[in-house]
């Protein structure tokens, strides 16, 4: 299989990247769909690099778009199947790209949507060393049951879902939370009154300051 690849941005300070911000879409999406966040994102992290991979295969469930591993059987041991193999193809694209920048594993931030929150929050607890921070919008974790016996990294995690949120319910997010606190996980936890599956500028406003914190 072919290494993972998509859209890139910055850095904004121009030069070489001091870090590395990696942005991974949801189902039936592509990198093209979260890469402007990059240009705002830069203002807070201005040495840091933006990459969208797409997601390794084409969605199974749409005419169009990627996805990391299928929801055809959304049964929790086919969706950790799923989630395990997309872990090994971002792990080996991580690695290349720190090998690529000269960056250390932990300059790296991950941030996710939907599928993409749900894959680097399994694989990015996962690594050793761990990323700067994983950013989940919108998604669930996955494999809660494995972690306390395979978690090797305990990144500050920031969780933002909308209380509207119909396509991956809210209690995702709850659950998650809690999941986290208890395996030792730092956890900020934003929940938006009113926002469905998506991202507001408040929830991409707390991403920027978590980002300048944890890289800047």
């Amino acid at each position: 299989m072919a290494g993972l690849d998509g859209p890139r941005w910055g850095p904004a300070a121009g030069g070489a990247p001091r870090s590395l911000v990696v942005l991974l879409h949801g189902l039936g999406a592509d990198g093209y769909d979260l890469i402007d966040l990059a240009p705002g994102w830069g203002k807070a992290v201005p040495e840091a690099a933006f990459v969208a991979p797409h997601a390794p295969d084409a969605c199974d469930i749409a005419p169009y778009g990627r996805q990391w591993f299928s929801v055809q059987d959304r049964t929790p041991a086919r969706m950790l199947a799923g989630v395990r193999v997309a872990a090994e193809a971002l792990d080996a694209f991580l690695d290349a790209e720190a090998a690529r920048l000269g960056l250390a594993a932990d300059r790296i931030a991950l941030m996710g949507f939907s599928q993409g929150a749900m894959t680097a929050l399994f694989a990015g607890l996962r690594r050793a060393p761990g990323p700067a921070a994983i950013l989940a919008y919108s998604g669930r974790l996955l494999g809660a049951e494995t972690l306390a016996g395979e978690i090797r990294a305990r990144p500050p995690v920031l969780l933002v879902h909308g209380e509207s949120d119909d396509v991956v319910p809210v209690h995702g997010s709850r659950e998650a939370e809690h999941a986290l606190q208890s395996a030792g996980v730092p956890v900020e936890s934003l929940y938006r009154p009113g926002l469905a599956h998506g991202l507001d500028e408040v929830g991409i406003m707390q991403g920027a300051l978590t980002l300048q914190r944890e890289l800047g």
